[in-house]
């Protein structure tokens, strides 16, 4: 086999799993874990409470500090109602771009690893290589945090950790947090017509929603014209909404999920806290006209940002690897932030683009597997 014909092998072997958010990766983690084991290499799984999904993590080398986690989450999105051209669980090459579900997001990226391991193994490191794959980051980075903890508390501490996320391989620092929440509104039912004694739940998460959308324009008059990110504030949007049963009966309930996408210098819990503000004024205006009404809002997912750190080992290292002059930042939130969170220096940096992740046709381009496969054994190198 040649050595391209390895890495597309491992990639369409990964891209055959149908890993579509919301079912079980643990055909492929068997898959991966016989692979790694068949060579010597000693595999850990963290599974969730349900034991349907797992991560797990494998490290090459010696048990030594310094080493270079490399991170990829298997899941993929789903391709329901996208009209692709082929298969997208069989991997297509044309043009110079393998196309299917997951080739840029990022299953191009895990592959790649894969098939280097004989190489790893090879060169006799001196400090370790861990390969961790994660299940569920595509509904909110959900796997990822048990297998931090994990490899935090049981494993030497790796000096950077790489998540090879499609950044057409350039070196990203910095990305947004991504918490949702849920707020469910208890209105007081009754005929559309009794305007005075009931309260429609749909139009109270209507007031609701209207002070989202007055925050995140209050948010844009304070961007900072200095940042990279784009947009170069704080985002709020809302973009599920539920409610009632009938035209003319007072909604008794109504359900409503808002994105919150802040910048790593933006603190979430004051956004938070200045929109229960809101809802306790409005309850407090129902209330005093004798109506009772609730308003419960709960954080469903909190992914942090990405602090930006140029002086840190992973940028560091990242850049002299890539030949990277510039760092860059992304508005989308990444499992990155966790390993920030949990102590870990941490950067972006991987194959494909973004533009092309979630779409019909999802392609990585043949040049960027072998720019990616280079930085990788750039790394190899670096760990001998």
């Amino acid at each position: 086999m040649t050595d391209l014909a390895s890495r597309i092998g491992w990639i369409e072997r990964l891209v055959a799993f149908d890993t579509s958010s919301g079912k079980s990766n643990l055909p492929l983690i068997e898959d991966v874990s016989l692979y790694l084991e068949s060579l010597g290499v000693p595999v850990t799984r963290v599974p969730n409470t349900d034991g349907d999904r797992a991560n797990v993590y494998a490290v090459i080398g010696p048990l030594t500090e310094g080493g270079i986690l490399l991170s990829g989450h298997t899941d993929v999105v789903p391709v329901t109602n996208q009209a692709w051209s082929t298969d997208p669980w069989t991997l297509s090459l044309r043009a110079g771009r393998l196309y299917g579900r997951g080739t840029c997001d990022m299953k191009g990226f895990c592959g790649i690893a894969l098939s280097l391991v004989p190489e790893m193994l090879a060169a006799k490191l001196q400090r370790p290589i861990i390969l961790a794959l994660s299940y569920d980051e595509e509904i909110g980075c959900i796997g990822a945090p048990a297998m931090i903890r994990d490899i935090a508390r049981l494993l030497p501490r790796p000096g950077a950790v790489i998540v090879g996320e499609p950044t057409m391989m350039t070196v990203v620092d910095g990305h947004k947090g991504s918490t949702q929440f849920r707020t469910r509104v208890t209105g007081v039912p009754g005929h559309s017509s009794d305007t005075e004694n009931c309260a429609s739940a749909v139009e109270i998460a209507a007031q609701l929603i209207t002070r989202l959308v007055e925050m995140r324009m209050l948010n844009r008059t304070r961007a900072d014209s200095d940042t990279l990110f784009q947009p170069p504030y704080t985002t709020i949007t809302s973009n599920l909404v539920s409610g009632g049963v009938q035209q003319n009966v007072m909604a008794h309930e109504c359900l409503f999920t808002w994105d919150l996408r802040n910048l790593p210098s933006d603190d979430v819990d004051a956004c938070r806290q200045a929109f229960d503000g809101f809802a306790q004024e409005l309850a407090e205006r129902y209330a005093a006209a004798g109506i009772a009404i609730e308003i419960a809002t709960e954080t469903v997912v909190k992914v942090p940002a990405l602090r930006p750190d140029p002086d840190g080992r992973a940028s560091q290292l990242a850049r002299r690897l890539t030949g990277a002059n510039q760092i860059q930042v992304a508005s989308y939130a990444s499992e990155a932030g966790q390993f920030q969170e949990a102590g870990f220096s941490t950067v972006l940096c991987g194959p494909g683009s973004i533009e092309q992740a979630h779409k019909p046709d999802e392609y990585v381009s043949l040049d960027q597997i072998e720019r990616c496969t280079r930085f990788l054994r750039r790394i190899i190198d670096e760990m001998r």
